[in-house]
């Protein structure tokens, strides 16, 4: 709109008319600078992190800060108090606005809401809302929110990603009865979501002269039709979109929308790797750039305070570092006991960046699936009823290269959902099919959070099948409608230990996590009708710790020494052709 008004006034002004009042309004105009995040997902131990942000931010004029989603959740730093000492950062840093992730949802619904009244700054969702008997209601949280800054009106729109249904668990949008009681606008083909924004768009465009998408929906192909770039084609009006949830470094790309116009996409990654900088200038053209950790510090020592001129360190946020570095060294005191040792690098991350751990077996993979197998299989917690199988969602498993010393706080830092273990019993096919679900990015160069890691099983994946399962609009699996990728699917016998072709008839006892075996967690919908042996075994972290106790001290120094993982790809359970 910005830029509609100076072709006007260029109009007036070369036609020799007067100036109306509000042109002169606009002429005081100011640049206004937006520092956004995304998918910090609580890695504030980072050299680049909070209070470096804060201490950036008050060198600057005409000044917000904004998050994309999924703050709360990843590192023990969240789960201790389920995101609580994290929005105490936040609010001590002065954060101006923040839009719902997947992973705000991870500690229930309850959890999302606390967070949201635990904030002193506003969270905005232009397609969260209440839902009864399969009836949109009234929106839970405001579309957007617009800031007067620099002379500037600016509007924000919120944007959560559908796939939250699947990327945290169904059961947190049902009543106790599993009726959907809370929506986010989607649709199987993007239409309602695209629907939904535009009206934010439109209602947010009476009141403000840039209108920017603070979105979590990211831009891969498994996303889809729910990516930013697709919301941008087929919607007009917004200026940018800062995104998040791909983790995808995205310095600034222009896009066309739906009538052709350019609009500005951008998003930091993952794990406060960068700090993401927006410029709206007073005609409202925007720009953006991604500064890291050694130009955040630059700038800082750069500044016109002769002090940081002479050498001396900038002056510290008190009141964020104090919230920052006390709740580490609590987290740290409490989870840091030292439990094992391994010379091996449990990974889950190509030399690229590629979370492998979503479209391939890796050593992290089979370590957490292995965890799982020993805790039904060796301590037997239902006589007679040990475990056949174990399974593990890729998504569940959150490590960068990890060896040495092995802590509690290590576990909590491979799993950060605080899942639980439980074991149920179902059909040899209801396995095939969850296998088939999991292994449907498989030749395409889609990352998938439910690739599945096994133990007590092998089985081998063609990639060159198409995918033929089939889902809902929330992403839920509902079958297999032709060929499945899936083939050569065996179950370790336990008395003979061969493996063994699986029966689709016969019954299974099949270890994991509620969020996947009973929860809807990343669409694994097939085994519902399973019979529960025993749920709510012990926490996700304490299944690690529990399995790296069971090792034996080979280096004579007092402390289990996890072997046997050597190969980042895995022990060959899992083959893809």
């Amino acid at each position: 709109m910005k830029k509609l008004f100076s072709l006007l006034l260029a109009l007036v002004m070369m036609l020799g008319l007067a100036a109306p009042a509000f042109a002169e309004e606009a002429a005081e105009a100011e640049p206004v600078t937006v520092l956004y995040t995304n998918d910090v997902h609580t890695y504030i131990d980072k050299d680049l992190n909070y209070t470096l942000a804060a201490m950036y931010r008050d060198t600057l004029d005409n000044v917000l800060i904004v998050d994309a989603g999924d703050a709360i959740q990843g590192t023990a730093y969240g789960s201790m108090d389920k995101g609580r000492s994290i929005i105490d950062l936040m609010n001590a840093v002065g954060y101006d606005l923040a839009t719902l992730g997947n992973h705000e949802f991870d500690y229930g619904m309850e959890g999302c809401m606390n967070a949201i009244e635990w904030a002193e700054f506003p969270y905005v969702s232009c397609n969260f809302y209440h839902e009864e008997d399969g009836v949109k209601g009234e929106n839970v949280l405001d579309p957007y929110k617009v800031f007067e800054i620099g002379g500037q009106k600016i509007a924000f729109i919120g944007i959560t990603t559908p796939e939250s249904f699947t990327k945290s668990t169904p059961a947190y949008f049902q009543d106790e009865n599993g009726n959907y009681i809370y929506g986010i606008a989607g649709g199987a083909d993007g239409s309602d979501l695209y629907a939904t924004v535009q009206e934010a768009i439109d209602a947010a465009s009476a009141e403000a002269d840039v209108i920017i998408a603070l979105g979590h929906l990211g831009v891969d192909m498994a996303s889809q039709p729910w990516t930013s770039k697709e919301v941008i084609a087929n919607t007009t009006g917004l200026d940018a979109f800062i995104d998040g949830h791909s983790h995808t470094e995205v310095p600034m790309e222009e896009v066309a929308d739906k009538d052709g116009n350019t609009v500005i996409l951008t998003q930091t990654g993952s794990y406060f790797n960068n700090l993401g900088q927006m410029t709206i200038a007073p005609d409202g053209t925007v720009t953006t750039q991604l500064l890291t950790m050694e130009q955040v510090k630059t700038a800082l020592f750069d500044s016109t305070d002769a002090a940081l001129r002479a050498g001396e360190e900038p002056q510290i946020e008190a009141g964020v570092y104090d919230v920052q570095s006390g709740w580490i060294t609590s987290v740290n005191d409490e989870l840091g006991q030292v439990i094992g040792t391994t010379e091996d690098v449990l990974n889950n991350y190509a030399e690229d960046g590629t979370r492998l751990v979503r479209s391939q077996e890796t050593n992290s993979g089979d370590f957490a699936a292995d965890a799982l197998y020993y805790l039904f299989s060796e301590t037997n917690q239902v006589e007679g009823h040990a475990v056949d199988v174990a399974i593990m969602n890729g998504g569940g498993i959150r490590n960068e290269a990890l060896t040495g010393e092995i802590s509690y706080l290590t576990c909590k830092n491979m799993h950060t959902f605080g899942n639980v273990a439980c074991l149920i019993e179902v059909t040899g096919q209801q396995i095939i099919d969850a296998l088939e679900w999991g292994a449907r990015g498989v030749g395409t160069g889609e990352e998938i959070g439910g690739f599945l890691h096994v133990s007590g099983a092998k089985y081998t994946i063609d990639s060159s099948v198409a995918s033929t399962c089939t889902q809902d609009d929330k992403g839920v699996f509902t079958g297999v409608s032709g060929e499945y990728k899936v083939k050569d699917v065996q179950v370790l016998n336990h008395e003979t230990g061969e493996y063994e072709p699986i029966d689709p008839e016969a019954k299974y006892n099949l270890a994991g996590y509620n969020y996947t075996l009973r929860d809807l967690g990343d669409g694994f919908s097939m085994f519902q009708g399973g019979v529960n042996i025993i749920d709510y075994v012990m926490e996700d972290y304490m299944v690690l710790a529990n399995y790296v106790q069971s090792f034996e001290d080979t280096d004579g120094d007092g402390l289990p020494n996890v072997t046997g993982y050597s190969e980042l790809t895995g022990a060959g359970r899992i083959t893809i052709e």
